[in-house]
């Protein structure tokens, strides 16, 4: 049996989880979205600001099956302190490469984090879009490019591994 051509859509569920167990040797991606949250004011903005990133996602990893596993998102509250929210992230990349996953991957279209000390490489920010009045193929193709441009970033990442 060939695991890694049976490998499906890996995200976080029991059943994917056991597949992984069968193939991990080829699974040395995590794909972990970044989310802001909040109530107040701006929630528009804010809730736009975790929509693209969970959609882009997605589809990364839908189109790197079996190479790559798709978290759940981090979420933060919009007021929360940067330094409590890179903790969080810092604890899971270091469990994540203890754990022999590699190469994780944080995805955001919240600029606060463009720049964030120790985990830079590690964070993508994409630019928020707005897809509440696209028709759903334009949608598909703004999903896509994101796509293609994450998929780069992590094909880098793993050459610059050999």
């Amino acid at each position: 049996m060939d695991t890694y051509k049976e490998v499906k859509i890996m995200k976080w569920r029991s059943k994917d989880i056991d597949v992984y167990n069968q193939a991990s040797e080829y699974v040395d991606t995590a794909v972990v979205p970044l989310i802001p949250i909040s109530w107040g004011q701006n929630k528009k903005n804010i809730v736009l600001k975790g929509e693209f990133p969970q959609l882009v996602s997605d589809e990364l990893e839908r189109q790197l099956k079996g190479r790559v596993v798709l978290f759940p998102p981090i979420t933060y509250l919009e007021s929360e302190k940067d330094e409590e929210i890179l903790n969080r992230m810092e604890v899971l990349f270091e469990e994540l490469k203890e754990s022999d996953m590699p190469y994780p991957v944080f995805i955001t279209s919240d600029v606060r984090w463009s720049g964030s000390p120790g985990l830079q490489e590690h964070i993508v920010t994409i630019p928020p879009v707005p897809l509440e009045h696209m028709e759903e193929e334009y949608q598909r193709e703004v999903i896509s490019e994101q796509v293609k441009h994450l998929l780069q970033i992590v094909t880098k990442k793993w050459q610059n591994s050999f």
